[in-house]
């Protein structure tokens, strides 16, 4: 009977070490994303994520909630992240609007991991008016990444 006790118990301590330990290998923050024209969220069909100015597309590190935010898990080790919101239930992908459209050159932007855990980061407005951008600047809080977005014109720089 006893060494059930003491097995039961050091099976509970290794799952709760287990957790610990998995805890401190992923960092978890959450995404909104909004309408550059109007500042409305939006629910993407679907969020990209690449880490550390890296090719590869990490879709499953992305939870989608129902309130259209999203909570992105990465690596302990990412220091970069770059997100990307498709649309039209495609591969169709957003302008981000954190710069001027006319200045997009259609690369990635790319945001301090640590920045978005420590203080949060809400984007610049580049898609609105300036007024209207006033308006509904929104603030970040610690662990909350706020972009805005449009859809692609004719013209645009293409996604990839």
């Amino acid at each position: 009977m006893r060494r059930k006790q003491i097995a039961l118990v050091t099976g509970i301590c290794l799952l709760m070490l287990g957790g610990v330990l998995h805890a401190q290998a992923t960092r978890t923050f959450t995404v909104r994303v909004l309408d550059g024209k109007t500042g409305k969220i939006l629910a993407p069909s679907n969020l990209m994520v690449r880490v550390d100015k890296q090719p590869p597309i990490h879709a499953d590190w992305v939870r989608q909630n129902e309130d259209a935010t999203a909570l992105v898990t990465l690596p302990a080790s990412a220091k970069w992240v770059s997100v990307e919101a498709a649309y039209d239930e495609s591969m169709e992908i957003y302008m981000h609007c954190d710069v001027a459209p006319e200045d997009y050159p259609g690369e990635r932007l790319w945001y301090s991991v640590a920045k978005i855990l420590a203080s949060g980061v809400a984007a610049t407005d580049g898609c609105a008016k300036p007024e209207k951008a006033d308006a509904w600047k929104p603030v970040a809080k610690p662990g909350v990444l706020i972009f805005f977005v449009r859809e692609r014109k004719h013209g645009d720089p293409a996604g990839d």
